[in-house]
């Protein structure tokens, strides 16, 4: 961690609100999960509703675990998820149970290969989902940009047995019960935060492969245009963008607009998720990647 740019103070809270929570309720590539913590910690101390528009696989949400808060993707099989968790945990639990069952009949990667099947010819859905993500190589959900087809291959890893799955959701439950999941762009999301309001935005990196979830049509112009119309109504906005990572043969560094955020830190991520996956036994140490979060308070 390492302020970059503004030594503005700001009324930051020492601790998140909540105690660091282990486990991921989902194997979600880009996830902030192992650094919310301490993305919490540049929070202010009190705020009203929490606004996360781009939810991804929760890990900040659940590790602030707000009394209040708002969020969103835009993608509608993984919003089925959230749903699922707070309408009736146990269904979401028989979700995954009920798909883990067929590696007992026909092993791991037909099974997966099974569910893959379901969920592209059939209809993309969340619990179908819900196994692949678990299950799918290094939680890199990608999809091919002509049809939306899913095409990651099944992971070596040994998948999580539904009971510790159940244990999991729960608690993921309890840690989120405050939040409304809704299936919407990410400024729709944010259209009801007022002055007062937190709005955490982990939008896709600007240089992703398009055959990632999220990037396909994702615009940080238009993302720092709704950070400006938030700031100008007394939202405070943390936006986690692109820091230093290669994309191909060059670095990546953004510029945010002149005069939109009051501070910056640096939050060190390790290596690249992606590259680890597209590298696969090859080392990732020169692939290291620096996210900002940008700070309008």
């Amino acid at each position: 961690m390492q302020s970059t740019l503004f030594d503005t103070a700001c009324p930051l809270r020492d601790e998140p609100a909540a105690p660091a929570l282990k486990g991921q309720l989902l194997k979600w590539i880009g996830n902030k999960q192992k650094f919310a913590s301490e993305i919490c910690s540049y929070f202010p101390e009190e705020f009203g509703t929490y606004y996360e528009p781009f939810l991804g696989s929760g890990g900040v949400l659940a590790t602030l675990a707000p009394k209040s808060a708002v969020a969103g993707d835009v993608f509608k099989p993984l919003t089925e998820i959230w749903q699922q968790l707070h309408k009736d945990v146990e269904v979401l639990v028989s979700w995954y149970a009920d798909r883990y069952a067929l590696i007992a009949s026909m092993g791991k990667k037909e099974a997966y290969e099974h569910v893959k099947a379901n969920y592209n010819t059939k209809g993309a859905n969340g619990a179908d989902l819900l196994f692949l993500s678990r299950v799918c190589y290094g939680g890199v959900v990608r999809f091919r940009k002509a049809d939306g087809y899913m095409s990651t291959p099944c992971g070596p890893h040994n998948p999580m047995p539904p009971e510790k799955f159940a244990e999991r959701a729960r608690i993921w439950a309890t840690r989120t019960s405050g939040a409304k999941f809704i299936n919407a762009d990410f400024e729709e999301t944010v259209s009801t935060a007022n002055a007062g309001d937190l709005v955490y935005c982990d939008p896709p990196y600007v240089n992703s492969q398009t055959i990632l979830y999220g990037a396909q049509a994702f615009s940080v112009e238009r993302l720092f245009k709704v950070v400006g119309e938030l700031k100008e109504r007394g939202v405070r906005v943390a936006v986690s963008l692109d820091g230093t990572k290669k994309s191909g043969k060059h670095t990546v560094d953004l510029s945010a607009p002149s005069g939109l955020f009051e501070r910056e830190v640096m939050v060190e991520l390790g290596s690249s998720m992606l590259k680890r996956y597209q590298l696969k036994d090859q080392t990732a140490e020169d692939h290291h990647v620096a996210d900002r979060l940008l700070l309008t308070y």
